[in-house]
Order: C-alpha cells, then structure tokens, then sequence
C-alpha cells in the first residue's frame, strides 16, 4: 500500500441535497472522522442547481424534502427550484460541511482491499482553466450519495424526421438560458413531472402550449401551501412546527400511497372525480388523464395549485394523447394523421438512469456486478464492505430515506469501532425470490433495472417504500443481521481475513 496516498474515515460522493444532508449527520454524528465531500461539478445543490427549466420545483411537500434539523420556513410548501438550492446551500455554509467539500472532483473508479480495510479511490479532478488530472486517496467507508440519474444525458427516444425540423430543439437538463418562447408555439413531448411542470409555466409566455403524451399519467391537484403547517408555524417555535408538519405529510402520504395499492379502484375514482371537478371536461379527463394502470405502479405527478389543469382550461395550454408518426419542417405529424405546428419542441422524455454514478468497483480484484448483487436495507450491496447508496423514495420525500441511510451509516461506522472491527459486508444466507430494486412500471425503470441490485423476498433484502417501517429498523434496529465482519483487532503478524465466504 502507498502510504503516501491521503486517507480519510469517510467520503460522501455528491453535494446535493443527499450529500449535503449525509455531511451534517457524519459531522455531528462521528465527530472527531475525518471526512470529505467529493462533488463532480463546481457548484453545490446537485439537481436544483443543474436543472433551471421553466417552473422547476419539487414534487413533494418541503417539510419531507427538507431537513429533519433544519425547519423550512418559506411560505410554500411546494417549492420553486431557486428556494431548494437556496436551502440546501444554507445548510451547507455550516464550517464543518463547508470546507470539506472538493468541487470538480470525479470519482472514476473504487477499489477495496480487505488486507488493508480500505478503498482506494481514483479521481478526476479539474482545475480552473478546465484541465483534469488523476488522482488517488483512500477511506476507511465509502458513502455515494449522488442518486441514480445520469445528468450528463437523458433519456433521447429516436423520432423519424427530427433533423427536418427547423424549430428549435431544448431537452429539459441542458435548458439554455437564452431561449426566447413568448408568444411562440410549443409542443411539450412528455407526460411525466417534468412536463407536467413545463406545460403551465411555459403557458404564462408562450402564444400556445401543447403537452404531446404517448399516453396518460396520473396528475392530482395539492395545494401550494400547506394551511395546517402554516397554523402550526403561528403557534410554535420553528423546529417544533417543522417537526409537526413532518409527522402530519408523512402520515397523509403514507396513508394515501397505501390506499392506492390496496383499493386502486377507490384511488382511481378519487383522483378521477378531483381532475373532472377542477378540469370540468368529462371528455378530455376519459382521454388524457384516465392510465390504464393503477396510482403508483408508476410515479403520480402533482400540479401545486392545480396549475397544469388551469393552464389547459384558460386554453392556454392543451394536451394530445398521440404517437409521433415524424418531425416535419414546421412541426410534428402525429399517428392519427393531425398536425402540431411548434417553433419550439421540448423533449421531455426523462432521464437514464446510471448506477453508482457510473463508477466502477472490485472487491479484492473481483469486479463488482450491481446486478448479480442484492440491495441490503434500502442502502448496501450484498459482497461489498464499507460501502452505502443513498436511494431515496419513490412513493414519498427523496430526504426521508435518505436521512435515515446517512444516520445508519453513522450508527453502523460507530459499531465498528465501539466492537473493534474494521469493516462489515452484507451476506445473503439462503435463497430468495428477485425483485426490481423499484418496483414501477414506468419506462426508465424497466430500461435499466437489470443494471442495479435486486431486492428479495424477506427482510432485511426488501427494499421498503415505507417511512414508518423504515425509521425504527434504521434508527434501533440490529446492525448485525446478516453482516459479516472482519476479526476484530487482529495481531499484526496475522493475516487479515478475506471476504471469501461473502462472495461464496
């Protein structure tokens, strides 16, 4: 081993809102580690400081997306991109998250050796004037909290004739800043959140809006702010009412997504009677907002303030459920023979997505395949020590989950010590039926599950979509449960044992 190399106890890969939030818990929770935050960009915020279309915001509730030690205080409760990344750089000018973040620092490649109980990381690393070197460190625990989009391309679905197409072009993730769409028309290609969130704020400038969908998504109306959290803000102090609020959108979510899966036929009628009172055309809701499956075999999209079904009544903005037959010079003919005239198509047809940030990993030499692995409690990978996802939600608040992953790692990383082992790898014991580590239908899934760990069919392989059942296994439950550690302290003329037994 190069001792020269610089090591570190922890590094979190990613200064979003993940990576952010894992830094407060490892400052505040393993005080005295030294740890760093590496992030690829030269910027904090990840996803709200990347994506700067039209209306960029959350979809969930701030009180669940935002941090449980940190209370949000701004009026609505659905955010508008600029406030998150406001936010998450707030929490982030705390010193002790602050200076240990490395911008314009790519991780490339990891690899572990249990001899020496630690990864080795190598690194692109870009300075000022756009070169890039390599470089290498080490750590004791290896925590990626960059998700599990790829942000330097989308999803690109092949149209026939879209090179005739003498518009302009704009995908969502790369928005240029000088694009100019008043009074001009537009076709939106998509029906996922990110069109959903387009449509109504293009329609405030643009001369016509047209939302073009292969088929329907589920889009219910919530309110932009939060009455009840606003009347509990009024009668106690910040952190208290944040904390109120929490419990009360955890439990609404919860309660909502359980209905849904449980009595999809009640579900389908609420959401259905919600759209045709807002909407009140019976017509339109039968053809563009009736999915052929049930609430969340794929994600639901949220319209705050039921912009989305404002902008299509005003006649602002409408929605064609179609197929694109080809791109014409001045537009796109659709299946059904009809005709869009656009000076400007947004192609909003969702992201890839892309393990482990498309790094890749050996243990011991051997080559990590996420494939051939399972997912342990929401956060590890079956055969890989020391090593932690951060995976949020898809059902509720990305930060629940992923809050809970940072506290456990912080709790799993204090048991080594207080026990004397070095490191801990996840170990399956038995057969198990395979599961998608997300169980949706929804097209960027199914175009990548294969790439990512399987969940299985018992605990602790299942990959819960359930905060209440999350929260007491992270925060109490056993962290010996189907781990296997190293010997503790071993001699120094002894061997350090190897991982055989786990890759067995």
């Amino acid at each position: 081993m190069d001792t020269a190399l610089e090591h570190l106890d922890v590094v979190i890969v990613g200064a979003g809102l993940s990576g952010i939030g894992a830094a407060y818990r490892v400052s505040t929770g393993l005080p005295g580690k030294s740890f760093a935050v590496l992030e690829a960009r030269s910027a904090i915020g990840g996803t709200w400081d990347l994506f700067r279309y039209p209306g960029v915001r959350s979809d969930s509730d701030m009180f669940t997306l935002g941090y449980p030690f940190r209370p949000w205080t701004e009026a609505k409760a659905i955010a508008d991109g600029s406030s998150i990344l406001s936010y998450i750089r707030d929490t982030a000018d705390d010193p002790r998250i602050r200076e240990r973040i490395r911008f314009r620092t790519k991780l490339i490649s990891a690899a572990w050796s249990s001899e020496d109980a630690r990864w080795t990381l190598e690194l692109e690393v870009t300075d000022d004037d756009g070169a890039t070197e390599r470089r290498r460190l080490t750590c004791g625990f290896l925590y990626l909290c960059s998700g599990y989009y790829d942000y330097d391309r989308g999803y690109e679905p092949s149209f026939p004739g879209i090179e005739s197409f003498t518009g302009e072009i704009i995908r969502p993730q790369f928005w240029p800043e000088e694009l100019d769409y008043a009074g001009k028309r537009v076709v939106v290609i998509g029906s996922g959140a990110t069109a959903v969130t387009l449509v109504p704020s293009m329609a405030k400038e643009a001369g016509h809006v047209t939302m073009l969908q292969r088929s329907p998504t589920y889009v219910t109306a919530v309110p932009s702010r939060d009455k009840f959290s606003d009347a509990v803000r009024r009668r106690l102090p910040a952190g208290a009412a944040h904390h109120v609020a929490r419990a009360k959108n955890v439990l609404f979510t919860q309660a909502f997504y359980q209905l849904c899966r449980r009595r999809p036929e009640l579900a389908k009628k609420l959401i259905r009677t919600q759209t045709e009172r807002i909407l009140g055309d019976e017509a339109s809701v039968r053809e563009n907002f009736t999915p052929a499956y049930n609430p969340w075999d794929q994600r639901l999209c949220v319209a705050p303030s039921a912009d989305l079904f404002k902008a299509l009544k005003s006649g602002a903005a409408s929605v064609v459920t179609d197929t694109v037959d080809t791109f014409t010079p001045t537009g796109i003919r659709l299946a059904s023979g009809q005709e869009l005239e656009a000076d400007v198509v947004v192609t909003a047809t969702g992201l890839s997505m892309l393990p482990l940030g498309g790094a890749t990993f050996t243990v011991d030499g051997r080559e990590v395949n996420l494939g051939d692995s399972w997912v342990y409690r929401g956060l590890m990978v079956s055969g890989v020590p020391n090593l932690a996802l951060c995976v949020g939600y898809t059902n509720a608040s990305w930060t629940l989950r992923a809050d809970l992953s940072s506290r456990y790692v912080c709790r799993l990383i204090r048991y080594l010590d207080r026990h004397g082992h070095r490191y801990a790898a996840p170990a399956v014991d038995g057969d198990m039926t395979a599961r998608p580590i997300l169980d949706l239908t929804s097209g960027y899934v199914q175009r990548a599950v294969s790439a990512f760990p399987k969940q299985g069919d018992r605990q602790p392989w299942i990959m819960r979509q359930n905060y209440l059942l999350d929260a007491p296994t992270a925060l109490r439950g056993s962290l010996s449960k189907n781990m296997v550690f190293d010997t503790p302290v071993p001699p120094s003329d002894t061997p350090a044992p190897d991982l055989q037994e786990i890759h067995a």
